[in-house]
């Protein structure tokens, strides 16, 4: 064949390679601001007070949109504080930690023209209340959550820990009880990934995101930046052992896939963060 018509060829070979080959789904991360705690000290969470100067944690909730149009699936992932904060300024339920929570998730998510009626799926890095205050809400959706976690919070839970009212909705919703990772959308890009240690069942969630690169959702593996940094355990934590398992397992896992981690409750990384309606990709 002439040249000339090997270099006439060549972009329309390249371009029926790429009209063949499969398109990743959309991806969509947002970051909703669902509350405030603030403590007076933090030595419950195995640091002194002189060792990090931080006393304000960030609760964030967020929202995953896997496709697009009419095929798009939703996952939320944690869901903040009690709604019924909202809108109340400052509440101190207890000496030493003070509460705060500006707008109600739900009211976020009609933001974006969403009910929780919309969100097909949930999982929460764990059952604590501050990752769990909204999710009576979404007792329509499918729970993926760890089955020790399961157990832990719904049969004969300690109230300390579990505040099973908060929750209490999603005891007969639709579920999946995992016992280890779980690909979410079938993907690989959308990845529930087993930490316990802080709960029996806690988990973080990792995602494969286009523009912005993997990113990893702490949940509460580490609370603040000093607790990863010196591998410290809060005092609550269900086994030591096992978290300290979980940080080297997952410290592993973020150095395999490239991924940068996100630790929930850092109120310095969220102030960086853009918050819903605008979104990660």
């Amino acid at each position: 064949m002439p040249h000339r018509a090997i270099a006439w060829l060549f972009p329309l070979l390249l371009a029926g390679a790429a009209a063949g080959a499969e398109t990743p789904e959309a991806l969509k991360l947002y970051v909703f601001d669902c509350g405030a705690i603030r403590f007076d000290d933090v030595a419950s969470f195995g640091l002194s007070n002189q060792e990090t100067p931080v006393r304000e944690l960030f609760v964030p909730c967020y929202l995953i949109e896997h496709g697009s149009g009419d095929d798009v699936r939703r996952l939320l992932f944690d869901a903040g504080l009690p709604p019924d904060i909202a809108g109340q300024g400052e509440v101190e339920p207890e000496p030493g930690m003070r509460l705060a929570y500006a707008r109600s998730l739900e009211d976020q998510l009609a933001d974006l023209g969403l009910a929780p009626a919309d969100v097909e799926l949930v999982a929460f890095s764990h059952l604590h209340f501050d990752h769990v205050g909204s999710a009576n809400l979404f007792a329509a959706s499918t729970l993926l959550i760890q089955a020790p976690d399961f157990e832990a919070g719904f049969d004969d839970p300690d109230p300390r820990l579990f505040p099973m009212p908060l929750y209490a909705a999603l005891k007969e919703s639709p579920r999946v009880l995992l016992n280890g990772d779980h690909d979410v959308f079938g993907d690989g890009r959308v990845r529930l990934i087993s930490a316990p240690g802080h709960t029996p069942g806690h988990q973080t969630l990792l995602l494969d995101l286009e523009e912005t690169g993997p990113v990893l959702l702490s949940g509460d593996l580490y609370h603040f930046r000093e607790s990863r940094a010196l591998r410290r355990v809060p005092v609550f934590n269900s086994d030591a052992d096992q978290t300290l398992a979980s940080m080297t397992r997952i410290e592993a896992l973020l150095e395999a896939e490239g991924a940068t981690l996100w630790i929930e409750h850092d109120k310095a990384l969220a102030d960086t963060l853009r918050k819903a309606p605008a979104f990660y990709r």
